[in-house]
């Protein structure tokens, strides 16, 4: 096989990440979402998904979503602001700013593009950015497309972030963003102090809740309710692709805000918006979130016992404040050979290693979900312990 010298860099580059043990290799599930799936025909417990509340595979969502498509077809077939709004988007929109408690919502395609369609609309060239040094890929991406300046600051640190203001010239605009929940760490954000900085010198203040939502505050409403900052926070982006189990972004906040949205967010003007099925899903899944907590208590449960049990164990859990488990390992080939372990033993929980988390900071990261029942825990609690002595982790 000859080389093409066009992408023989890419194949090195390539040969380089499966000598590191940093080559990703992504598994296929031939089965719904949930607490168990299937993967090369072997039933395995399903640790790595962000289905928070057990709501991917649920009867309800299922439900609506078959009968929104006989009632509206499949997808909104433009653009927004084009011909592509919907009455059902509309409907969404409404119950998820009643949901947060906030003025409005708008919603867009994901978590990624809700980012991507904020972050550049409300700062350019000349403003700037002071961002946690520990936020997702979706924000940094959005920074960068703003061409707004970026000054990072030290994670989940409100003092380093006054000390960067201070240190800042400012001649446009300014926003403070962070993530609510960290997915790789599971730690959550400062938000009360957060906000004194920002209201200190009155800068908008955005928070990423896709972590928090479904996950966080009363009956799931978020790290704003979590915190009791309703009206303080300016901005709040989030996803319906984990606790709601569907997909698709939401930003909301206060009515001018989500009115400029409407104007200059680019992914919500130039890309088609969700289809019926998933409008009509997540709906469902504001429904049930209103009538009862039940879910997100057995997500809580859930995830106190099994870092409880790991802790009691030997492991480092690290800083988890949340159902997001991260099982510290250190090198990436460890971790990824801890991974294969624990699918042999019927456990599906995936290495995460560079450049998703820092070198030498390898780890499994443990998803818990409200769909394991306490069998499930304790499968998994004994394959992470029979794994952890053999490969000398315990």
């Amino acid at each position: 096989m000859t080389t093409d010298s066009k992408t023989a860099w890419i194949e090195q580059e390539i040969a380089t990440l499966k000598e590191q043990g940093l080559f990703t290799n992504i598994r296929t599930i031939e089965s719904a979402m949930d607490g168990w799936v299937t993967i090369n025909g072997k039933r395995v417990l399903n640790f790595c998904a962000n289905n928070y509340l057990g709501l991917a595979n649920h009867p309800t969502l299922r439900e609506a979503a078959k009968n929104a498509i006989d009632q509206y077809g499949i997808g909104p077939g433009a653009v927004r602001t084009i011909a592509g709004t919907m009455s059902l988007h509309v409907e969404l929109e409404k119950r998820l700013a009643e949901f947060k408690g906030v003025e409005a919502a708008i919603t867009l395609q994901s978590g990624f593009t809700a980012n991507l369609a904020t972050i550049p609309a409300l700062v350019g060239k000349g403003d700037v950015i002071f961002s946690d040094r520990l936020n997702h890929a979706s924000i940094i991406d959005g920074c960068r497309l703003s061409r707004a300046d970026i000054v990072a600051y030290e994670h989940n640190d409100p003092a380093d972030l006054r000390r960067k203001i201070q240190e800042t010239k400012l001649d446009g605009r300014a926003l403070i963003v962070t993530d609510g929940v960290f997915s790789m760490d599971g730690d959550i954000a400062p938000l009360p102090e957060l906000y004194e900085v920002a209201n200190e010198f009155g800068h908008l203040l955005m928070v990423d809740d896709a972590h928090g939502e479904g996950v966080l505050g009363r009956g799931g409403r978020g790290i704003v309710d979590h915190f009791g900052l309703h009206g303080k926070v300016d901005i709040e982006v989030g996803t319906m692709s984990k606790a709601f189990g569907v997909v698709g972004g939401v930003v909301a906040g206060k009515q001018v805000i989500v009115d400029w949205l409407r104007q200059r967010g680019r992914p919500f003007l130039f890309s088609s918006a969700m289809t019926v099925p998933d409008v009509a899903a997540c709906l469902a899944g504001v429904d049930l979130l209103e009538q009862s907590t039940e879910q997100v208590d057995r997500l809580w449960s859930n995830a106190e016992t099994f870092k409880n049990a790991l802790r009691e164990m030997g492991f480092d859990t690290g800083h988890s404040q949340t159902p997001i488990v991260p099982v510290m390992l250190g090198e990436a080939p460890l971790a990824q050979q801890f991974s294969r372990r624990l699918f042999e033993e019927g456990v599906f929980a995936m290495a995460i290693g560079y450049p998703t988390v820092p070198q030498g900071k390898a780890r499994i990261r443990v998803m818990n979900t409200a769909a394991h029942s306490p069998q499930d825990l304790e499968k998994g609690l004994a394959a992470f312990e029979a794994v952890g002595k053999e490969l000398g982790v315990l």
